[in-house]
């Protein structure tokens, strides 16, 4: 590696660069992108590269490793910003400021086109016709406020299916929760006003419906209609309940999104918060990957741009801390967008008490994940003591594998580092051999092979190596993984093999690693650490599984569960609507379906529920 060698294939390159906007790309000797950068004029920016004799020791490194360089001509800056937030998305270069975690947001959806239209959350593009209200923050949020509004408004959440195969009304209709339109017990006229009033009161008309409700409460009093004004007056109380918990704007922020930066100890937080009609739905903490020297501005920019490469941009973007790029990124989002869009530092009173709130709660977030990182840290290294291990632990990956008598086999892999669960790195292997389904030494052997050689050789989108392998087993499950892991030249690749106790109490757990056997007194950190890891092993494990007989449902149930025919099969989807239901029917419901005895009832909820 030679910083002068990396500065002189930059020095080359320039004279053959027309003076455009666009993107650079820094490649390593494997063809790696190391870095993509955005400029006004690439010339010129990649000058500052190779006459800056004072460069931060990040850019000196990255020079270093640079063995190519590639560059891509765009029509105007904007259209630079754009491509370069793809391809930082897109490759993740290590060199570049990096956002992680980054998921689509959860918006409420309400049809407008559909004789009953049922209330629902969507992520992903807009492509049904109907009412669009978010984004939330968090699948929990969307969930909260569907509730509300189905206290509110008795709008169904029922998927088609079950709306158009209902015999009788649903437990919801009992609770007062819905108005049971699939049973006709509310006319079209009544239920239209229902979600017109719902469609208002969403988009920021609360108070309006709130009088409408007390109006309506007061004459049904007078009328001496008591059970109505009961139902008005506990509708009034959920409305009340969704406003203060949804904190009203004093900012009059219809369309924005509050961001704000925080960074210390060389690690950021930046939290965002959205605030649609006047609502707060939400916010969410995000800890972007950069170098601890990077500065402030530079990392909200880039954070900026790579959080709405995908997603539509509010008409405001309110910060804590001026960006460079500010007035780049209002046009290239207003073009975008088609519509006016303002990002701006936050300056009125209100605008600036929002934008504390934010930073406070980027503080104390940040705050949570440095402890949270330095307990993890701690608790690895004791790890790594009590078993003796030569190497640094900072990636843990742990096996486990998922069956019912062989049906639907499949094993999964979570991945632990000194940040916390590592859930990108989660992985699901569907058995292939027919032979080791249901064999456990077998699908290990399997899963183990698969997943490392696809590390050895390099293969797209292989996992980089782990420093610690757990396996939910005992003895036995440790040989085969340590012979599996030596024909692939991993010798040195520690194992832990994590087995129960004889009557598989949780704190009874034997523990195996190279030809020892490993006990914890109850109380130790490291037992509880190594649980933990399991725990969520298995919880994975089981949900994938559970994830793939449902998609099998329809089979499942004729060729998985005996006793159940063509008929039965028929009589269970006429009555629940669809096979979803049927996993998630109670025991008493299942034992309603004409033609489905106890004794049946039994079998099929012990066959989605059993662990």
């Amino acid at each position: 590696m030679s910083l002068q060698k990396g500065k002189e294939i930059i020095r080359q390159k320039i004279p053959n660069l027309t003076k455009s906007p666009g993107i650079y790309k820094m490649l390593s000797e494997k063809n790696e992108i190391l870095y993509v950068g955005k400029a006004r004029n690439i010339p010129n920016r990649l000058k500052n590269y190779v006459a800056d004799n004072h460069l931060p020791i990040r850019t000196e490194r990255m020079l270093s490793l640079t063995k190519n360089l590639e560059t891509t001509t765009t029509a105007n800056e904007s259209e630079a910003l754009l491509l370069e937030a793809n391809l930082i998305k897109k490759h993740k270069p290590r060199f570049n400021i990096l956002l992680r975690d980054d998921k689509s947001f959860p918006y409420i959806f309400i049809g407008h086109k559909d004789t009953w239209p049922q209330l629902t959350k969507l992520r992903g593009k807009k492509s049904r016709n109907g009412y669009y209200f978010g984004p939330f923050a968090s699948v929990g949020s969307a969930n909260w406020t569907i509730k509300i509004l189905q206290k509110v408004f008795l709008l169904r959440v029922c998927d088609n299916t079950v709306f158009k195969n209902r015999k009788r009304p649903c437990i919801l209709y009992q609770i007062k929760r819905c108005a049971a339109p699939c049973m006709n017990y509310i006319s079209e006229k009544s239920y239209k006003n229902l979600v017109e009033n719902a469609v208002d009161f969403i988009s920021g008309k609360s108070h309006e419906i709130q009088k409408k409700f007390s109006e309506e409460m007061e004459k049904a009093s007078k009328e001496l209609d008591y059970e109505k004004a009961a139902i008005l007056r506990d509708r009034i109380k959920a409305l009340t309940q969704i406003q203060s918990s949804q904190k009203i704007s004093s900012a009059n922020l219809k369309e924005a999104d509050v961001i704000s930066v925080f960074k210390e100890s060389g690690r950021t937080c930046v939290q965002v918060f959205f605030f649609r009609s006047k609502q707060n739905w939400g916010n969410q903490a995000y800890f972007p990957k950069h170098d601890p020297d990077e500065k402030i501005e530079k990392i909200l920019s880039s954070f900026i741009g790579q959080f709405y490469e995908n997603k539509s941009v509010p008409k405001m973007i309110l910060l804590n801390v001026d960006v460079e790029d500010r007035l780049l990124l209002e046009k290239t989002f207003s073009k975008r967008e088609k519509k006016e869009i303002t990002v701006k530092l936050a300056k009125t009173h209100d605008e600036k008490k929002l934008s504390r709130l934010a930073e406070k709660n980027a503080k104390e977030s940040l705050t949570q994940k440095i402890l949270e990182t330095e307990s993890n840290s701690k608790l690895i290294d004791n790890l790594a003591d009590k078993f003796l291990l030569k190497f640094n632990i900072n990636l843990i990956e742990v096996y486990d594998n998922s069956h019912i008598q062989g049906s639907d086999s499949v094993s999964a892999l979570i991945a632990f580092g000194k940040e916390g669960f590592l859930k990108k790195r989660y992985r699901k292997f569907n058995i292939r051999s027919e032979s080791v389904k249901g064999d456990d030494y077998g699908m290990m052997k399997e899963v183990l092979k698969r997943r490392f050689s696809r590390a050895l050789k390099e293969e797209k989108n292989a996992l980089a190596l782990p420093d610690l392998v757990l396996i939910d087993g005992g003895k036995g499950q440790y040989s085969v993984s340590r012979e599996i892991l030596n024909d692939l030249g991993l010798h040195e690749l520690p194992i832990i093999a994590i087995a129960k106790g004889k009557n598989r109490n949780a704190g009874d757990e034997t523990f195996f690693h190279e030809g020892k056997v490993v006990k914890f007194k109850k109380n130790d950190p490291i037992l509880f650490f190594l649980q933990r890891l399991r725990d969520e092993a298995h919880r994975f494990a089981i949900s994938t599984h559970r994830s793939r007989r449902r998609k099998n449902l329809s089979k499942s149930l004729l060729d998985q569960i005996s006793g159940i025919g063509k008929g039965r099969k028929r009589a269970l989807l006429n009555h629940f609507g669809s096979a979803k239901s049927v996993e998630s029917a109670s025991f008493e419901d299942l034992k309603s379906v004409e033609g489905i005895e106890e004794k049946v009832a039994k079998k099929i909820h012990d066959f989605f529920h059993e662990n």
